[in-house]
């Protein structure tokens, strides 16, 4: 297997070899993260001061939950080019994640590095509506000892109703779900749904809005509605859909939103086709075909060698 696995990396790094920088973002978008981080390093050996290559290789470990890998990465892209804002905007992210996984001395001080990033993300990029809605985020999930705080979530509600109201109508859902004012969160994100004139992601933050009050008959419709709806991230089908199967709700629904997924010629990285296959495995493991599931999680495994719910899946089935 891991001459298998070396064999796939060496014919990429030698396809790849003079890959141009539009190539390796295309990757990510289509989930081959192996050839991806071929190609960066290649790149990297002979541009080690490539700013943007830092970045994509910090994406690219970041698919794979490689949280220390893609921290460097990032922190390397942020130390070549300080003023841009992408580049901070994934370093807060790393940082997030990182202290989510981090003990409890050590993920205070990456949690404050974490708000410390996504505001200089704001900062340089005022009208950056991710930036804006992972700052609002993270006050909304941070302590106040980290610098979190539900007045400073609101402040960026107030700016985002200007750039993407559908987005404000996201973060105000958040706040009342914070409150515990479970109407109001309701009634925000049948806004959102109404703002985004029934966008996909609407439809699947409201159905996960109601997978969290265990209200199971109406998350179930709600993400009904994702695989019809106007596309305005391609990443919120692959989300519908785990929903579904981690729920165990339709999952033959889950199935369809995932081969919805695959026919779109604007998949994102955010939605990896190694984690769709992956997906796609667990919901047929879930239906009792091991066969069909052993299929799918050695064609994630064949994209990303190194992604670990894969690899264990692929065990697991196969004893």
């Amino acid at each position: 297997m891991r001459r298998y696995f070396a064999a796939i990396l060496l014919v990429s790094s030698l396809r790849l070899a003079n890959a141009d920088d539009a190539a390796i973002p295309s990757l990510l978008s289509t989930g081959r993260v192996d050839e991806a981080i071929a190609a960066l390093h290649l790149k990297l050996n002979n541009s080690p001061n490539d700013a943007a290559a830092h970045n994509l290789l910090c994406r690219a470990y970041f698919s794979l939950g490689q949280w220390d890998r893609s921290l460097s990465a990032c922190e390397r892209a942020v130390s070549l080019a300080p003023q841009n804002s992408q580049f901070h905007l994934w370093l807060g992210r790393t940082y997030g994640e990182k202290a989510d996984k981090a003990g409890i001395f050590s993920a205070a001080g990456l949690a404050r590095k974490s708000r410390a990033e996504f505001e200089t993300a704001v900062n340089l990029d005022p009208n950056s509506v991710d930036a804006r809605s992972d700052l609002a985020e993270f006050y909304l999930e941070a302590p106040g000892i980290v610098g979190g705080g539900r007045d400073k979530a609101e402040k960026q509600a107030t700016t985002l109703a200007t750039l993407d109201p559908a987005r404000a109508h996201w973060v105000n859902a958040r706040i009342a779900e914070k409150k515990k004012d479970f109407t109001v969160a309701e009634n925000e994100y049948k806004a959102a749904v109404e703002a985004g004139h029934g966008s996909a992601s609407a439809w699947m933050n409201l159905g996960l809005f109601y997978k969290h009050r265990e209200q199971y008959d109406q998350m179930v419709q709600a993400l009904g509605h994702v695989r019809s709806a106007r596309v305005d991230r391609p990443d919120a089908l692959v989300d519908a859909a785990e929903i579904l199967i981690h729920t165990q709700h339709n999952i033959p629904e889950a199935v369809e939103l995932l081969r919805a997924y695959m026919r779109l010629s604007n998949q994102v990285e955010q939605a990896p086709a190694f984690k769709v296959h992956f997906l796609l495995g667990t919901a047929a493991e879930k239906l009792g075909n091991r066969q069909n599931a052993a299929a799918e999680y050695r064609s994630a495994l064949s994209l990303a060698h190194e992604f670990h719910p894969a690899q264990e899946a692929l065990e697991r089935v196969n004893r």
